[in-house]
């Protein structure tokens, strides 16, 4: 059968079963089982005769709406906590992969423009950093401190205000996706241009080794997850900014979901890099080569659960 023919067969079955979705809560659930049973038919002889038709997406969104409408009171398993860190959150990257390119493109080639501008005028990082940090550094170098700012309080109290701190900027460049995934970029770009300014600044002082092994020991994890949280904030701009064949409230509605679920899955990454941050960054006398050590473990684990996790074959779980 031709693409079209099917089509023109099934188009007003399908606005049909796209009123049962809208109005499910109110409906028999014999009536959800039915439609949900003839839902899944068609998107299986579509997958079999047009694999990468847009009809064929079309069909696998309306059965996953249809589907998470059906389950969304069934009761959840303890197993589900666990599952939803190894499995739910890579399937999510794995959905999420090109925001998440996108985001760490913005961030490093925000980083970049930082390094450039600092590198050219030395005052770039009094506007950036402003005065009194840089102020306060500069007396820390003569001191033969650089690294002071990270022992300025106790352990347990810095590692609370850090971690929370962070968690909340996480969020709020989430929650700029509502001003379109512009917002998100905003938020991203501008802490990229920090992190470059403040790295160059280091460096103009002969002190870019000591800086990079005392601030990414905790920004590895710390800067990752913020880029991550970008990938969120584009999820969710991008969800009402480029709606598809869903309606924008829909499409809105799913993009908030994934980028909610993207969140929720940094916010163990933010404890981890919160934790370094007021128990060790301040150590600075700790050997270079367990600092470089934590350093390309934390790397590693990014690379494992961002990048490989989510691009394996078999995830565990997948949509109807």
């Amino acid at each position: 059968m031709k693409e079209v023919t099917f089509i023109r067969r099934n188009i007003e079955k399908w606005k049909e079963m796209e009123k049962v979705v809208e109005n499910a809560a109110r409906l028999n659930p014999d009536r959800l089982a039915d439609v949900y049973t003839e839902l899944t038919a068609d998107l299986a002889f579509a997958q079999t005769h047009y694999p990468t038709s847009r009809i064929t997406i079309y069909l696998n969104n309306l059965a996953s709406a249809l589907h998470n409408v059906i389950y969304r009171n069934k009761r959840e398993k303890w197993s589900r906590i666990v599952t939803f860190w190894t499995r739910e959150v890579p399937q999510t990257m794995h959905d999420a992969r090109k925001e998440l390119l996108v985001s760490f493109i913005i961030f490093a080639f925000s980083a970049l423009i930082g390094i450039i501008s600092a590198w050219n005028d030395p005052t770039f990082v009094r506007l950036i950093l402003g005065d009194g940090y840089v102020d306060m550094t500069l007396e820390n170098i003569a001191n033969g401190e650089p690294m002071a700012v990270y022992n300025g309080s106790e352990e347990v109290p810095m590692f609370l205000g850090i971690t929370f701190n962070n968690i909340m900027v996480s969020f709020n460049c989430f929650a700029m996706g509502l001003l379109t995934s512009f917002g998100t970029g905003y938020m991203l770009f501008s802490n990229g241009v920090m992190v470059g300014a403040f790295q160059t600044f280091f460096y103009d002082y002969g002190l870019l080794r000591e800086s990079m092994l005392a601030i990414w020991l905790h920004g590895t994890l710390e800067i990752w997850a913020i880029i991550v949280a970008g990938a969120a904030g584009l999820a969710l701009g991008n969800g009402w900014l480029f709606p598809g064949t869903y309606s924008r409230l829909e499409s809105f509605r799913r993009g908030a979901k994934r980028g909610l679920k993207i969140i929720i899955g940094t916010v163990p990454v933010f404890i981890m890099a919160g934790f370094i941050e007021g128990f060790l960054t301040r150590h600075t006398e700790l050997p270079d080569i367990l600092r470089l050590s934590i350093i390309l473990l934390s790397l590693a684990f990014i690379i494992f659960y961002y990048i490989y996790l989510p691009n394996r074959k078999q995830h565990g779980i997948r949509e109807t």
